[in-house]
């Protein structure tokens, strides 16, 4: 049962982890990356639809995104989108092809990559925090019952701690390459 309960976290942080390295790979560090316009949303037919979904974007350079929409109509409501982003970037098209530059970061803004990024991370942990509370109310309950012995449920609670710790330390490893990434100029 208390394997049944370790198991079920296990999942549930790592998929916390996905979750948070999702979050980084949408924040700009100065490199062109697919990445950065899947959270952008365009407007197709009345519906809001990931850009990702409507074109394919490709890098031909390290500093340059070029987003080659399956039907031409869409080009404008594309560019659109990305301008009302709140990625900083300014698209130019040429009636085939949306082109977008990836200028280099200000150190400002670079301050407030960190920061997001930071927040992003706490949100991971805050997820992976929930997830051991209610691994370890299960546990309790288990105990509470009569369903599993008291030394049985002091096990379940230490192996529990130690998947907190590592999945902590993870999102901590993520956070740190991804400020070193925002720093690097």
């Amino acid at each position: 049962m208390i394997a049944d309960v370790i198991t079920d976290t296990k999942t549930r942080m790592a998929k916390a982890i996905e979750a948070t390295k999702h979050e980084f790979s949408s924040l700009r560090t100065g490199r062109a990356s697919p990445a950065l316009l899947e959270q952008i949303r365009v407007d197709y037919y009345g519906t809001p639809t990931p850009i990702n979904q409507l074109a394919t974007i490709t890098v031909p350079e390290p500093r340059l995104l070029v987003v080659q929409p399956w039907d031409r109509k869409m080009v404008k409501d594309i560019e659109r989108g990305i301008l009302k982003s709140e990625l900083g970037l300014v698209p130019s098209s040429d009636g085939t092809h949306v082109r977008v530059p990836i200028p280099s970061l200000t150190e400002e803004r670079r301050k407030e990559l960190v920061k997001i990024a930071h927040r992003h991370a706490e949100e991971g942990r805050v997820a992976i925090r929930n997830v051991r509370r209610e691994a370890k109310e299960m546990i309790e309950k288990l105990e509470e019952d009569g369903d599993i012995s008291e030394d049985d449920a002091k096990r379940g609670l230490d192996e529990l701690q130690k998947l907190t710790d590592k999945y902590i330390a993870d999102v901590e490893a993520l956070l740190a390459g991804k400020d070193k990434e925002i720093m690097e100029v």
